[in-house]
């Protein structure tokens, strides 16, 4: 027992005088001294738990002081954890506010963010014209996951003219720069062959990608494959391993689907309780073929 606790007492000497938790310790210096960006970088820090123990509240409180100082990325990184209520209070309107300001001083990850919620009314009217302006403006200053949403858009007709060659070009740009969301769009218009010749092989290898990133679609996509025997051989207990993964990633049509899979015993045992729970899940995460209908089920 003594040993043990000597061992203990000596790894915390040695975490202490780590380089990264010195630099822990200087950055909240500096960002007590006024450095709005050592407040950021602080607030990254203690968000991850990185030489620090993690603490979302007061990395909150230091991404507010960051964001006030002029660092957008402060603005962005707040609106994150405002809008999951994350060592904060949720607040979908407040969320949005930050976003936009965090755009406005340039972070491109806040019009991403920006254009998500826009694109679906997310604190903000629904406004899919003016997503694809925010996803353009970060594609173009090189955010990729900017260049994903938009493609995203342009296979959706949403917000611009469908276009599913623009798409394929945008997915891949994201895709070869690893933004797994634009991997898991490939690989879609791969398996439907729209925008690019259909190739199931691939698709499956682009959903693999997005899902081995957490890509709860791309997860998702790749239990269909499973299911169909497309690109991979057929299991049903392999396509109920992606579709519980990307539910546990709160991809509500993965759980739709894990739902089935309970209801008919293909791949996993029979069971009504789950099924239950994990259409309401589905439901929960905005799926909506499995909400219930006024004076029906799903």
């Amino acid at each position: 027992m003594q040993a043990r606790w000597l061992l203990l007492v000596a790894g915390i000497l040695v975490a202490a005088c780590h380089p990264g938790t010195r630099e822990a310790r200087r950055l909240l210096a500096a960002c007590d001294a006024g450095d709005a960006q050592a407040c950021n970088e602080a607030g990254r820090r203690l968000q991850a738990g990185e030489y620090v123990l993690r603490d979302l509240t007061r990395a909150a409180s230091l991404f507010e002081q960051a964001c006030e100082g002029g660092t957008a990325e402060g603005c962005s990184r707040l609106g994150i954890l405002t809008q999951d209520g994350r060592g904060v209070t949720r607040d979908s309107a407040r969320a949005a506010a930050l976003f936009t300001q965090a755009c406005d001083g340039g972070a491109m990850d806040g019009c991403v963010r920006l254009g998500v919620r826009v694109r679906v009314g997310g604190g903000l009217p629904r406004d899919p014209g003016r997503a694809a302006d925010l996803f353009q403006r970060a594609c173009s200053g090189g955010h990729k996951e900017g260049c994903a949403r938009l493609g995203d858009l342009f296979v959706a007709g949403d917000g611009v003219t469908r276009d599913p060659v623009r798409a394929a070009s945008l997915f891949q740009s994201a895709c070869d720069s690893t933004t797994s969301f634009g991997c898991d769009g490939l690989g879609l218009l791969q398996a439907a062959g729209e925008g690019v010749p259909r190739n199931d092989s691939l698709a499956t290898a682009r959903f693999r990608q997005a899902c081995n990133d957490e890509v709860g679609s791309g997860c998702s996509h790749l239990g269909d494959r499973y299911m169909a025997g497309l690109g991979v051989p057929q299991d049903f207990g392999r396509a109920a391993s992606h579709y519980r993964y990307a539910c546990d990633g709160r991809f509500g049509e993965a759980c739709f689907k894990l739902a089935e899979l309970h209801r008919t015993g293909a791949g996993v045992w029979r069971d009504s309780s789950r099924v239950s729970s994990l259409t309401r899940r589905a439901c929960e995460y905005g799926h909506q073929p499995a909400c219930p209908r006024p004076g029906g089920s799903p």
